[in-house]
């Protein structure tokens, strides 16, 4: 048996494309019990998310979590599911569009750009299949997540790098592996903030919440902590807010080890606790709302600290398809394409002459 996938036919005339294939996290199909656990099994498998030694790890998932938390996940995910399905899939999909937009406004419509799901669907293999059957031999990959992470950056990298060891013809490869100081993305932030800000007053405290990690993988050397505590310095210098103004805490903790702290959730009720009346919140690390935006920060922590005495609580979406982010999305990604965007493209006559050639000397067109 081939270890190859079969190579999509030759057209000879064909042009060289290249391509942007922006990947996030991803979604169930629908918010039902059947596709989470289908959903939940494929992301708790990766070694990258879960680093506890297989024999150890395989029974509890296959065991405790498979049993009984995706019908607890899929009542979490029926409370946020839009008509179009899941917010994480419309946002990336409108995202891509978007992009796809900007690049050719700004002379480059012949950049392609798809998206793609780590986990769940379309997957990276299967689009990346696609990309390459439509010409395309030259990829930037885009995860977007904006601080590096072993697992979230890094997995991305493993499902690439496992379609390339399934390759035989490689096209030509570029990866980005962060952009969390990126003055376009902390510009599109500020934006947002600002706009919320114009509509409906200042809060007491801002607080930035970012996806929680152990704190063993700090500890270990994974740059995660570091590049969310810059994002949020460099948030809050854009902002003019003061020390005291804003808090860098850390959300969605699983199981019983010690994660990144302060947590976010314990935080705001002890504000509220402390007299704090409103707090904004805002999840930098997120450039698309989703489960952990909507239904764990505005549904879980709202009632929790409006339930320990705050007053007022206000969540700030996230980038979505706001323009300052598509346009610093293009950026970004014009920065990654750099000379792919400057080759010559050959006319249309010169096409048809390499296929005649092609042709002339047998080969099938």
């Amino acid at each position: 048996m081939d270890r190859y996938r079969p190579e999509p036919p030759h057209r000879h005339g064909t042009p060289a494309r290249s391509a942007v294939l922006l990947v996030n996290l991803g979604s169930p199909d629908a918010p039902t019990r059947a596709a989470l656990r289908r959903y939940l099994k494929e992301f708790l498998s990766d070694r990258r998310v879960v680093e506890i030694p297989r024999p150890l790890w395989w029974p509890i998932l296959h065991g405790a979590i498979l049993t009984t938390r995706p019908a607890a996940s899929a009542q979490k995910y029926a409370a946020i599911w839009t008509p179009e399905g899941s917010p994480l899939q419309v946002h990336t999909e409108r995202q891509a569009k978007l992009l796809r937009g900007y690049l050719g406004r700004a002379g480059h419509g012949n950049v392609v750009v798809e998206y793609a799901m780590r986990y769940g669907r379309p997957a990276v293999a299967e689009v990346l299949d696609r990309l390459k059957a439509g010409g395309a031999k030259r990829i930037l990959v885009v995860p977007l997540y904006p601080q590096y992470a072993a697992s979230t950056t890094a997995s991305v990298w493993d499902a690439l790098a496992a379609w390339m060891g399934k390759t035989r013809n490689l096209p030509e490869v570029r990866f980005v592996r962060d952009f969390h100081d990126h003055p376009g993305y902390i510009g599109a932030l500020a934006a947002a903030v600002n706009e919320h800000w114009t509509a409906h007053g200042r809060p007491d405290k801002l607080i930035m919440s970012f996806h929680g990690v152990p704190r063993f993988t700090l500890e270990r050397g994974d740059p995660y902590h570091c590049e969310c505590r810059k994002t949020g310095r460099l948030l809050a210098q854009e902002l003019g807010l003061k020390e005291g103004e804003w808090l860098l805490t850390f959300q969605s903790r699983f199981g019983r080890a010690e994660w990144l702290k302060p947590y976010t959730q314990p935080t705001l009720e002890e504000l509220a606790r402390r007299g704090i009346r409103r707090v904004d919140v805002l999840c930098p690390g997120f450039v698309a709302d989703c489960l952990e935006t909507l239904e764990e920060i505005g549904l879980e922590c709202k009632s929790a600290f409006l339930g320990a005495g705050g007053k007022e609580f206000h969540f700030i979406p996230c980038l979505n398809e706001r323009h300052e982010w598509i346009a610093a999305l293009a950026a970004l990604v014009g920065d990654h394409l750099g000379n792919w965007l400057s080759l010559p493209q050959p006319s249309p006559q010169e096409l048809a002459a390499s296929a005649a050639r092609a042709q002339a000397l047998g080969a099938r067109t």
